[in-house]
């Protein structure tokens, strides 16, 4: 699929894109806005995921990329129906990116005859899920490395029809 306005285009992970989706990850989560201290961040990400266990991560997943100018700028990753990870570099938020990569989360799901996604959603993602039909069925706090981070447990449920 490609959107002429940003010139991006959606595809699975190439073999070998590992170490750059965990940069996408961390600028994510260092350089955009956030809702958690600067501990908080290091605490949920101290360094851009890479190497062997982090692709091994990924290749056990369903990953969705999406690419701009010859690189990534935006993934999710399902394993089964839990939506694990979700990241758009943070100049190419808000300008549907993660629009693109849920919807093709939600076909793919679809097509495989699930009928519910869920995801742990930071306090940063909540909105872009909620813009999305996930709905909060709870908050918690979890401990990362001395630091609590709040989030949220969401889910989106459908009628399984492609």
């Amino acid at each position: 699929m490609m959107d002429e306005a940003t010139d991006t285009h959606l595809r699975g992970m190439i073999t070998g894109e590992a170490d750059a989706l965990g940069r996408v990850m961390f600028r994510a989560i260092h350089d955009g806005y956030s809702d958690y201290t600067e501990a908080q961040r290091s605490a949920w990400c101290a360094t851009p995921p890479a190497g062997d266990g982090w692709a091994a991560k990924l290749a056990a997943q369903d990953v969705c990329v999406v690419e701009a100018l010859g690189a990534p700028v935006g993934f999710i990753t399902r394993d089964g129906a839990y939506v694990d990870l979700a990241f758009v570099l943070p100049e190419w938020q808000g300008r549907g990116v993660f629009s693109m990569l849920c919807d093709r989360t939600e076909a793919d799901a679809r097509a495989v005859g699930l009928r519910r996604l869920w995801v742990h959603a930071s306090l940063m993602a909540q909105p872009a899920f909620e813009a999305k039909g996930f709905a909060v069925t709870r908050h918690e706090t979890v401990a990362r490395r001395g630091e609590t981070l709040d989030r949220a447990e969401m889910e989106k449920v459908f009628d399984g029809l492609t």
